[in-house]
């Protein structure tokens, strides 16, 4: 089975409310939806996120845009006023989480 690279299907943007991650991910091609749907589950970002200590991962698919949101609990050392990182808000996250490798449709293999 070949991999690619979630951010080849699709684009992502995240921020932080107090110790919680979020992270929207949006397919470039609505067509996507489904095989992303299967594939970018709570577990797969967990385990993406998992050096981080993070708690608790929920989805929330949002299919009329196509997109999905992910919430991570304990994500962020605290929050803004007490983490160590550099990234105190967490913007650079969906980069984390756009690596993650994705199955290559048929469509899409070369």
């Amino acid at each position: 089975m070949t991999f690619v690279e979630l951010h080849t299907l699709a684009h992502g943007r995240s921020g932080d409310k107090g110790n919680r991650q979020n992270i929207s991910v949006i397919p470039y091609d609505a067509d996507d939806w489904d095989h992303l749907v299967e594939h970018v589950t709570e577990a797969a970002v967990a385990r993406a996120f998992a050096h981080r200590g993070v708690g608790r991962v929920r989805r929330y698919l949002l299919p009329n845009l196509p997109a999905m949101n992910f919430v991570l609990d304990d994500a962020l050392e605290g929050g803004v006023n007490s983490a160590l990182s550099l990234d105190t808000h967490g913007k650079s996250a969906s980069f984390l989480l756009l690596s993650i490798p994705i199955p290559v449709r048929t469509q899409h293999a070369t």
